[in-house]
């Protein structure tokens, strides 16, 4: 694939996934949470892969740098996730008299 089609899918990727976003419900954000740390589990995988494929010789240490880069900014997102997950569903627990 060229570049420009690459671009074209990441623009309208950009545009879906702001639209889906800002259009859900406040009751359906903890599952939409949910979604997101299992999309970034994904791209740790991805990322890990990326990062530990060998290199040819001569070859651009790049794509090494920016896998160890994803892997640390989803190990962020997944955190963010599951800590917001978990206080909004505290925020429906029965309080104990």
């Amino acid at each position: 694939m060229d570049f420009i089609s690459i671009l074209s899918i990441f623009v309208l990727a950009c545009f879906v996934g702001y639209y889906v976003v800002w259009s859900v419900t406040p009751a359906l954000h903890t599952p939409l949470m949910s979604v997101t740390n299992a999309v970034s589990s994904v791209i740790i995988v991805g990322a890990l892969i990326a990062s530990v494929a060998p290199l040819p010789i001569g070859a651009d240490p790049l794509p090494k740098w920016l896998g160890l880069v994803a892997v640390g900014l989803a190990s962020v997102n997944i955190f963010g996730g599951f800590a917001v997950t978990a206080r909004m569903l505290a925020m429906y627990k029965k309080k104990t008299k």
